[in-house]
């Protein structure tokens, strides 16, 4: 890519899209198009044919998809299958059409059998059952990464896939009906802290701007507020304070920075091209063409919440729901495709979180003081791109 290239990254304001979006821009690259829902419906066949063919973007990150945690992917498993298949669908074809140079499609390492070997290597693709709870999402990645593939085979497009495994970060989603684990549990955690210091005014000003269903606004009631509360796991009892976490805490997951994910995608996008990644394959079957992009670390759910217990200074208990499932009980990603290509992940775990939180922590204070959300990405960014020592 050249600096002045013309860069559609789709779903800039996501999680993933965001922190791609900030890595081009660190990097120099100074041509990057955006739209946000709103300006264009990625649904929308027409609408997404008419953006191509006026503007024409050499390269395209399809960072843009329905997202959410079990609960949310297991609740609405229609719009998960329906929503991601057309996003990516329309994007591709119309990339293809419009002469697209290159295209990174970003999946998620949900694609993989629910029992698979570990670590997970890319060649485990389609080899078993998918877990029950995301299946529709894993069908619809499943389908834009073959679709990627396919392409690339028929018509000789350059489109490569990667696959990130669990991502946190900048901008992440502290939704408690939608957010994935780690985000949840930080905030259920901060919110815990907040009960056992009794400080209803901080609570009060963080539940207002960061809604939550039951709590509408200032004039909401303690009693009300506590109530609406247990609905999300957080009890107050006589002064104690108890978090529940769903399941046992055995499963094993892997967590992924998102800048360092961003930072990834772009050294694939700069020097990797889809003939590299196929040219020591059988030509008459090439499959399994993605590439995993994670950190080849686990941790279990319960040792991820004692960790994040310990940063938040949360002292309260932990309550494991094992009445919930547990979902895939390990999944950690084989990396070593991508690290022989010359790219690791630098920011540790707790590095990580401690970044989050002090996100999550100081969202309120800077909101009151009208910064934007880009001033309080950009200053996020800054702290995470300090040296790892």
């Amino acid at each position: 890519m050249l600096k002045n290239s013309k860069i559609y990254v789709a779903g800039h304001n996501g999680l993933v899209g965001s922190a791609i979006t900030r890595n081009l821009r660190s990097k120099g690259y100074s041509n990057i198009l955006t739209r946000s829902h709103e300006e264009l419906d990625l649904k929308d066949c027409e609408a997404v044919r008419t953006f191509f063919e006026e503007e024409k973007p050499d390269y395209v990150f399809l960072a843009a998809a329905k997202v959410g945690g079990i609960v949310a992917n297991n609740k609405y498993r229609a719009d998960f299958l329906y929503e991601n298949l057309m996003i990516q669908t329309n994007v591709i074809h119309q990339s293809y059409l419009h002469g697209v140079k290159k295209l990174l499609f970003l999946g998620s390492t949900c694609i993989y059998p629910k029992n698979c070997p570990q670590p997970i290597k890319e060649e485990y693709l389609l080899t078993g059952s998918l877990e029950y709870t995301n299946e529709p999402y894993a069908i619809a990645k499943i389908a834009g990464m073959k679709m990627c593939e396919s392409y690339n085979l028929q018509y000789g497009t350059n489109f490569i896939s990667a696959m990130p495994t669990n991502l946190y970060g900048p901008g992440d989603n502290f939704d408690l009906e939608k957010s994935h684990v780690l985000p949840a549990l930080l905030r259920k955690m901060y919110i815990g802290k907040l009960l056992e210091k009794n400080d209803w005014e901080a609570l009060q000003v963080h539940l207002r701007e960061m809604p939550l269903n039951g709590i509408k606004n200032k004039k909401t009631s303690k009693d009300e507020i506590i109530r609406s509360l247990e609905n999300y796991g957080i009890k107050l009892d006589n002064g104690q304070v108890r978090v529940e976490i769903w399941g046992t805490g055995k499963p094993l997951r892997e967590f992924l920075w998102s800048e360092d994910m961003a930072d990834a995608c772009v050294f694939l996008m700069e020097r990797i091209d889809f003939k590299d990644i196929v040219s020591s394959m059988d030509n008459n079957e090439i499959r399994n063409s993605h590439m995993n992009i994670g950190t080849g670390k686990e941790i279990s759910i319960k040792d991820l919440a004692e960790l994040i217990k310990d940063i938040v200074g949360f002292e309260g208990e932990l309550y494991f729901n094992k009445s919930k499932k547990d979902g895939t009980l390990r999944k950690v990603t084989d990396t070593s495709k991508l690290n022989d290509l010359g790219w690791s992940a630098s920011v540790n775990l707790k590095e990580g979180i401690n970044w989050m939180f002090t996100d999550l922590r100081n969202l309120i204070k800077k909101r009151e003081k009208s910064d934007s959300p880009i001033d309080i990405m950009e200053r996020v960014l800054k702290v995470s791109q300090k040296p790892v020592e």
